[in-house]
């Protein structure tokens, strides 16, 4: 039979308060946690957590619901909402759409069934319009990391994609650039119009004209926008919507004869940890992604704690890193 918290109170020689409130991490004197610890070790006690969430109506977990849990920029998302996590006493567990479940939407299942007491969503797809309306509607505490689409009534957090491609697109500028081309990304990721958004708009504060092609997003895919882009027309700076794509232009552009930056200025989104090895290194946009998963943990325990009602988007400005890829001309 397994040792008790009565057991454990007999042992120490102290009240099944006394312990309760030890366990709760709550203080109580010197000599008395000594003998709770020795006690608690001699039993080999280990608390029953399906009768403390009974008791306290609350699971002391929350789920994270991820599209695909080997995207590596998820990670520091995950490091971040870990942290909060663990501050305030609950444990993390992760939905992989890949494994788990079909769809982003189903995992709802786990709040109406109390097996968690919030859900963070990551995934920088688009969702769908109708499942975040259910999300909304659950009345379930629910923060979403990536695209919200269009309603107000639901928490997320994102990166600033627009701001940060129209301050890429005001660097070129201070640097004397007339003729910048874009390359855009693909529909299904929801950063790509608003960064297509944050090129075109900056452009037409300009009166600039525009140039804009299309990547995946891939090194391959980059490669090839690049060489479209020389039989369209005269430029000076390419955007690169994501340093993937970048890295790719770097090579169409170097198997031309080219040099960035001399003969081109060249940047990214996102400063990958190969971008700061190109040669030259890469000028790109840090995202925060660390301080995304923070912030998108907060406001899930100020819902789950019941110190937030209302609903709001909330958007991270991406960190301008200067390097060796562009210069003044």
């Amino acid at each position: 039979m397994n040792p008790t918290i009565h057991d454990v109170a007999r042992l120490a020689n102290t009240s099944k308060s006394t312990v309760s409130r030890f366990l709760n991490g709550q203080p109580v004197k010197k000599e008395t946690e000594q003998a709770l610890k020795k006690a608690i070790k001699e039993l080999n006690y280990h608390r029953n957590v399906n009768a403390r969430r009974l008791v306290m109506n609350k699971t002391q977990t929350i789920g994270i619901v991820v599209d695909d849990i080997s995207n590596y920029f998820y990670t520091p998302v995950f490091k971040g909402i870990e942290r909060i996590a663990k501050e305030k006493g609950f444990h993390c567990v992760f939905y992989s759409l890949t494994s788990n479940i079909s769809q982003e939407i189903s995992s709802l299942e786990f709040l109406y069934e109390g097996q968690v007491d919030g859900l963070i969503f990551v995934s920088f797809l688009k969702r769908k319009e109708e499942d975040l309306q259910k999300m909304a509607e659950s009345g379930y505490p629910i923060v979403l990391v990536g695209h919200a689409g269009s309603l107000e009534v639901i928490d997320s957090v994102d990166v600033d994609n627009v701001y940060g491609i129209s301050e890429m697109v005001k660097y070129l500028h201070r640097l004397g650039h007339r003729q910048i081309a874009y390359i855009s990304g693909p529909d299904h990721l929801s950063a790509t119009k608003d960064r297509l958004d944050g090129y075109e708009q900056t452009m037409a504060e300009f009166k600039l004209d525009v140039m804009v092609t299309h990547s995946d997003w891939s090194n391959q895919g980059g490669y090839l926008a690049m060489n479209q882009l020389f039989e369209m027309g005269d430029f000076t700076a390419i955007i690169s919507s994501n340093d993937e794509t970048a890295i790719g232009a770097l090579k169409a552009i170097q198997e031309r004869g080219y040099q960035v930056s001399i003969d081109f200025s060249l940047t990214g989104f996102d400063d990958i940890a190969i971008s700061s090895w190109t040669y030259p290194s890469l000028t790109t946009l840090r995202q925060p992604f660390e301080a995304m998963g923070i912030k998108a943990a907060e406001i899930l325990f100020n819902k789950i704690e019941k110190k937030q009602l209302s609903s709001k988007r909330h958007l991270l400005k991406p960190k301008l890193i200067l390097r060796d890829s562009c210069r003044k001309i």
